[in-house]
This record gives structure tokens, sequence and C-alpha cells, in this order.
């Protein structure tokens, strides 16, 4: 009779057990697994149509009345205020997507968002999750491994023209971004920038983007060094020389200005005659620091902290260049290419703590002034300065030149390359259905719903593109599908609805965006898969409506019922 409990009527019963709060929220079972996978599946329609080279921009406006137009999978799923729970997991891997490739963040969401599409039947029959994981995951390793086999390295060859296929990967990747109509030109200007770095760090940092509205694209331009907007400058500024031949250069981290005493000192004087001796030590102390900066031999002279009025006019009257408050990762990015030090004092300046470049001057481009050091001979970085009429278009081109650039540095780590336009999509779905065939039980099913999935990147293309898709997977189902392989490179053609070796058209991405790509997604697809219940805690609310902390818990910020450590008792 133990652990039940006597009502009054003398009957005996079990007591309830309470786990839960009073107002948690359980679901689970089968119905909760097609709810997570439909609200994966209309996530994912709402970036469906940015695909391809003929991909539709989407327009986001935010609370706070920022826009922003971008068709870049990453920017759209990230300005997305998704509250879905596992809906959540699609932002996740496009995010992942983008830090580890740089490109293919829509095919990842979009191939996730199929896989889902194709488990779904699955599910509603009543099979269990576990057994499409498991044959989902095989399907993408077999699908991996084909990727490898079939991917060319761009190894060993000679620089111009290793040059020129980093060029088309740039190509294929601009395509379907909005600076599309230039590819040529961004795309050259995307390997220049790359090939400026450092070949064993591809340091992405070391490339600065500059943004000046007006003029059209093609005014942008790539500097051999670094450009930065000239920084707030006082009246001599106009009177300080604007170009130098080998200059040289002196990076500081100090202040150059008098400075009021940041404690309340006082001072008893018995001699007024004194009062003006501690005057002008003041003064000899920072004219003693701008004599030392000019006694270097220094030409240029940037500070990240402030130069002030009388620093400015000192160096002007001297024929010296300066500039104060430069931003951090400009300085950084000066003393990389010109191979200055920064100092924190003007004691004991020597040669080798300086910096040197070919040329320095001053430009106008547009309504902006900026200090450019080019022809820098440890020049490890560069700058791109992006013209454009509108600010959403210059910010979408920074985002869509950041993609290239990425595709670019993996290509030089990871020269392997395979086709795009969605021909390697159809030739490893046709390999999975080839060795689905050999498979007795369920399993054959489930890589056949995988192989079915992956043919979603040719059939969006074609979609977005406004042509027949069914006719158009036909034509490649019928190339991929000849015996001596010559069809394995064909994809979809997005000017004529047709098909095309994209081999030969240099259609060509990196085999590291396809292999992270069916990984990411395979991944998240299995996560939602073992989804079976979700619970979700209610919020306690006070009289005031307020959220309020269950007893005996640490309590959290703001509470205000809470004492901290040192605070009287009441």
């Amino acid at each position: 009779m133990a652990g039940l409990m006597q009502m009054p009527n003398g009957q005996m019963i079990q007591p309830q057990i309470v786990l839960l709060r009073e107002g948690t929220d359980t679901s689970q079972g089968k119905g909760q697994l097609i709810s997570n996978i439909n609200a994966c599946m209309a996530v994912v329609d709402s970036v469906r149509t940015t695909l391809g080279p003929r991909g539709l921009d989407k327009l986001v406006h935010d609370d706070r009345g920022t826009t922003t137009i971008s068709n870049d999978g990453a920017t759209i799923m990230k300005l997305l205020d998704i509250v879905h729970p596992a809906a959540k997991s699609l932002v996740d891997i496009a995010k992942s997507q983008d830090s580890e490739v740089g490109d293919g963040t829509t095919t990842v969401v979009i191939l996730a968002g199929e896989f889902l599409r194709e488990c779904k039947p699955f599910v509603e029959d009543g099979v269990h999750p576990q057994n499409i994981i498991k044959h989902f995951r095989e399907a993408a390793q077999m699908a991996i491994a084909r990727v490898k086999s079939l991917s060319v390295s761009i190894e060993g060859k000679d620089a111009a023209e290793k040059r020129e296929l980093l060029k088309k990967c740039a190509m294929t990747t601009l395509s379907s971004k909005l600076v599309g109509g230039e590819k040529e030109f961004f795309g050259q200007m995307c390997v220049d920038a790359v090939m400026h770095l450092d070949q064993d760090l591809l340091d992405p940092r070391m490339i600065g983007v500059k943004k000046v509205m007006g003029g059209s694209m093609r005014e942008s331009f790539l500097v051999d060094g670094v450009a930065f907007k000239k920084t707030f400058s006082y009246a001599g500024f106009e009177q300080q020389p604007k170009y130098f031949d080998n200059p040289t250069v002196l990076a500081l981290n100090l202040e150059l200005e008098l400075k009021s005493e940041k404690d309340n000192a006082e001072v008893r004087l018995t001699d007024p005659a004194k009062y003006q001796e501690i005057v002008d030590a003041e003064w000899n102390i920072i004219y003693d620091k701008l004599a030392k900066c000019v006694d270097s031999g220094a030409k240029v002279i940037l500070s990240r902290l402030a130069i002030g009025d009388l620093a400015t006019q000192y160096f002007a009257d001297r024929g010296v260049f300066c500039a104060g408050r430069v931003a951090e990762e400009d300085l950084l990015r000066v003393t990389k290419s010109t191979g200055a030090r920064i100092q924190t004092t003007v004691n004991d300046l020597t040669p080798d703590q300086m910096g040197t470049c070919e040329v320095f001057e001053e430009k106008q481009v547009g309504n902006e002034r900026f200090n450019l050091f080019r022809g820098c001979p440890a020049s490890k970085t560069c700058t791109l300065v992006l013209r454009g009429g509108a600010e959403q278009f210059i910010e979408e081109a920074a985002r869509s030149l950041n993609d290239a650039i990425e595709i670019v540095r993996r290509a030089v780590k990871n020269a392997a390359i395979v086709p795009g336009g969605g021909a390697i999509d159809m030739e490893l779905s046709r390999h999975l259905r080839d060795h689905a065939r050999g498979i007795a039980g369920k399993g054959q099913l489930f890589i056949n719903a995988f192989a079915r999935a992956l043919e979603i990147i040719p059939r969006q293309l074609c979609d977005n593109s406004g042509f027949d898709a069914t006719d158009v997977l036909n034509k490649l189902r019928q190339k991929h599908a000849l015996g001596d392989g010559s069809g394995v490179n064909f994809g979809v053609d997005v000017n004529t609805g047709g098909v095309i070796d994209a081999y030969e058209a240099f259609i060509w991405e990196p085999a590291l965006v396809k292999i992270n790509a069916i990984g990411a997604a395979c991944e998240a697809t299995c996560l939602i898969l073992s989804i079976d219940e979700t619970v979700r805690n209610p919020r306690s609310e006070g009289a005031d409506g307020q959220p309020i902390h269950a007893p005996g818990g640490r309590g959290g910020r703001g509470g205000g019922e809470s004492q901290g450590r040192g605070a009287r008792s009441r």
C-alpha cells in the first residue's frame, strides 16, 4: 500500500506526480515531427527564388527602419526573425557555410529543405526516423566521396594560368549576385586582391573595403596597399603636402596634443614667476615630442590617437603630413604593408622602426578624400574602393565581393574544382540511384529519396530562369546516363534554357563548397528528424506582468528585491 493516498471518503488513490510547471506546452510524436518539417520548408521557400544567375533579390525592412536588399542566403537568413526553434537550425547551417566556405549559403538551405520534403511521406507512413537518418548519412558520405573523385585539381599550373582559373571561379560566384553584369571586371579585382595577401596565411582582414557613394560600378578600383578615408583634421592640415615619393612612414599609438591634468592637482607657489615656468614646461614637453618626430626623418606620421591643432600646424610648417584618430584596422594594415612598427613613445626612434612606400598621395574619390599608400615593399594587404549610385547597392556589392574573395581564397588553399550549373548535383543523383538498385530493403527507398532531393538545384535554376524544369531535367538525365561518361559535366544553361557542358563553359566552383553544403544539409536534416518532442516552458509573471524567478533560484538581473553583496539588510 506504499505510495497510496487516502481520500476523505476512504478511497485509496495514487497521488498525481507533477513534473512540469502548469501551462507548460508539450508537443510530441509524429505530429510534432511533421510540424517541424513544415516550418523548415516554409523558411526555405523564402530564399528559394534567390538561387542562381537569374535569382531574384529580397528586400528586408526591420523595425529600426534599416533596409537591406540582398540575394545572399546567409544575409537573408540572419535578417529573418525566425522564432520557430527547429527552423533556427537552418539559420545556423547558412552561417556555418558562410564562415567556412563563403558561398553556397542558399544552396545549403535549399538542400536541407528538400531532404526534409522527401522525408515527410516516410514519416507520415510510420517509418522510424532513425532508419531514415542512418541511410541519409550513408548517402551523404557516398555523395561527398563522389564529389572528391570528380573534382579536377588546378595545382601545378603556371601563375598566369592559375590566375585565369581562379578568375573563372570568382566569376561563377558573382554571376548570381547583383554585380553579375560586371562579373569579369570584379572577378579580376577579387583575384588580384587575394594574390596581394600573404599566400601562407591568406588573412581576409588584410583586404580593406571602402564604400564611396556616387559614380558607376566600373569606377571601383583596387589599391595595391592601403587606402583610408581622411580623418578629422585641424586648420593647419590644408597647408601640409599631399604627395610624397618614397616617404618614410611613422606609426604611433600616442597623443600629440596638450592635455589637461586628469587629476585635480594643487600647486602652491610662493613666487608668481614660477607659474610661467610650469606653463612653459607643458609646452616644452609637447614641442620636444614634435621635434623628435620631425628629426626621425618621417614624412608621413599616423597615430591611432588624436593629433591636435598645434602639432598639425607644426608639421605643416616643416613639410610633414600627419593624420590622427586613424582606425585601428587601417593602421594595422598600414604597418603590415609599409613595414612600420607602431610606437608608443617618440624617444629613441630608429630607421628600422619606420616604414616606407613608393607613393603616398591624397586623392579625391567622389565626395570623400582618401589617403593612399601605393607600392609598399612588404605589401601583404590591399584595399577595394567600391563606387555605386545607392547605399544599398554598394552594401550588396561589398557582400558579393566578400563571397567571391572567400571562394578564391578556398580555391587557392584547396585547389580542386567541380562543374557548376547543377551538373555535379545531377551526377551525384545518378550515382546514388545506381547504387540504390543494389540495396535490398527500405534503404533503397531512402537513398532514392536523397538522390531525388539533389535534383532540386538544377530544377530551381530552371524555375528561377523561367524555363520548363521538367524538360531540362529530362535532357540532363539523358546526358548523365550515357555509358561513356561524356555527359558528366552537363548542367543547366540559364541563357538558352537548354543544357551545356559546364566545365567547357568555365562554370566552376570549388569542390569544398559542394562537400560542405551536402554535409551541413544532411546534418541539419538528421537533427530535425531526431526531435520527437518539444517542451516550451511558460514565463511565470508577477502582478505587474513582469517575469519573476522561482523561489530558491539565483534570480536574474533587475529583480529589484534581491540584495547584492554588501547591501544593507532591511
